[in-house]
């Protein structure tokens, strides 16, 4: 199945071997509709088969990353529907992404939108960023993996601050408490991000995958396994004729040119 730009609530667009998904309802600062996931995760599944394509960034289009769920969707649903459906659980398909995933916070990530963004890779913010965990004003809590990755992220006190108080923090904040992987001037953002993601599209695909499952392994394991199962992934390198080639063109003093294989 072939990547297409004909989504209603999403932009696609390609960069050689980075895929570039925009957030597509400003007028709701890109609200997390039932529609939108939808879209989003149908482009999500053919990005993933798709041998050309090796890093995926996600980002917002207009003034908003993500304001969070559509809570007018929301407010119509029942305790019995949520149970019965699960509806949050299609949000979480980018965490199961094999490919490195960017999410280029350009302004609003908020609730359900920062839960988005913390799902990714790397999750490099724009100066303008603002973060946040709203929900509780809603008389609710984060239900799609903020009480649980934004610990893990930047603590157990200041994840309780952020949740228990609903305040928003800055770019700035963000980097210091280790939320983002790097914080970027506004002017051309998504092309300096463009160009991060290039230059990690670059590399050995079947190495970045391993990679980025050795790192994740991190926080599903203790240290012990975590290590064995990371031992286990750098001797499968071995078996790659990317490893050959990047280590031959060290060597070489050369670029090297992997194949994916």
């Amino acid at each position: 199945m072939k990547l297409k730009n004909n989504y209603k609530n999403i932009i696609v667009e390609v960069y050689e071997k980075v895929v570039l998904l925009k957030l597509n309802r400003p007028d709701s600062l890109n609200a997390l509709s039932k529609g939108l996931i939808e879209d989003l995760n149908h482009a999500l599944d053919i990005i993933e088969n798709d041998l050309n394509y090796s890093v995926i960034v996600l980002t917002g289009n207009g003034k908003a990353f993500a304001a969070g769920a559509d809570i007018k969707e929301m407010m119509s649903k029942s305790f019995q529907d949520v149970i019965e459906n699960d509806f949050i659980k299609p949000w979480e398909k980018i965490s199961s992404i094999s490919k490195p995933t960017i999410a280029a916070v350009n302004g609003y990530a908020l609730g359900g939108g920062c839960e988005l963004a913390m799902m990714c890779d790397l999750l490099i913010a724009s100066e303008k960023a603002k973060f946040g965990q709203p929900e509780i004003n809603l008389g609710t809590f984060p239900g799609s993996g903020g009480t649980q990755r934004l610990p893990k992220t930047i603590g157990k006190a200041k994840a309780m601050d952020l949740i228990l108080t609903a305040r928003m923090i800055d770019a700035d904040e963000a980097e210091k408490l280790g939320l983002t992987s790097r914080v970027l001037i506004e002017d051309n953002f998504i092309e300096q991000v463009l160009e991060i993601a290039k230059e990690i599209s670059e590399k050995s695909l079947p190495v970045l995958k391993m990679a980025k499952a050795a790192v994740n392994g991190a926080f599903e394991n203790t240290l012990s396994q975590g290590v064995l199962y990371e031992k286990k992934i750098f001797q499968s390198t071995f078996a790659l004729e990317d490893r050959k080639e990047g280590m031959q063109a060290f060597i070489e003093k050369r670029k090297p040119k992997f194949e994916n294989k």
